[in-house]
């Protein structure tokens, strides 16, 4: 089973990088494990097709400054029909659109995405300092993505099944 573990964010923007910041502690947590590829993405919309064509699962790691819940939650969901598109133009896509233009274009894209979003106190100012109770949220997000991936290895789903694509072990 081909598993992306997709980080999302801006190393410069502060609570933005929680994203990466979980790829790369999960990246040295799971190295040499065999399935399981650890990207890291700055991009968004349509330039993520790519990156998650090929796999049978994902898990993608992002910031989420909603303002629906304090600072340093853990909101997670998964994906796996296409949801409704609401997209304002071509330029503004999310996954509900990805999902869209990978199933018309037929693009073999993950059967299951999990999404792990961290509430943020704040994305958009300069800055490598992440928020405190953003940083605290890290092991959890952690310990919560080690075992989505643990469940899956286990089922017999996890067990089946050749890599539709295969990637050496790299970041992007």
């Amino acid at each position: 089973m081909a598993i992306l573990i997709l980080g999302l964010g801006n190393d410069l923007l502060g609570d933005d990088r929680i994203g990466l910041l979980a790829a790369r502690a999960l990246r040295d947590l799971l190295q040499g494990q065999e399935g399981i590829e650890i990207m890291e993405s700055e991009g968004s919309g349509l330039a993520l097709l790519d990156l998650m064509a090929g796999y049978e699962r994902a898990i993608v790691i992002d910031a989420i400054q909603a303002g629906q819940a304090p600072p340093g939650t853990i909101l997670e969901w998964t994906v796996r029909e296409p949801l409704p598109v609401r997209a304002p133009s071509p330029h503004a896509t999310g996954l509900p659109e990805l999902l869209a233009v990978a199933r018309a274009l037929r693009i073999p894209f993950p059967r299951e995405i999990r999404i792990y979003a961290v509430e943020v106190a704040d994305a958009y100012t300069f800055g490598e300092e992440i928020t405190p109770a953003v940083r605290q949220a890290l092991p959890e997000l952690v310990r919560r993505i080690r075992n989505q991936l643990q469940a899956w290895q286990a089922s017999p789903e996890g067990t089946q099944g050749a890599a539709l694509r295969s990637r050496g072990a790299k970041i992007r």
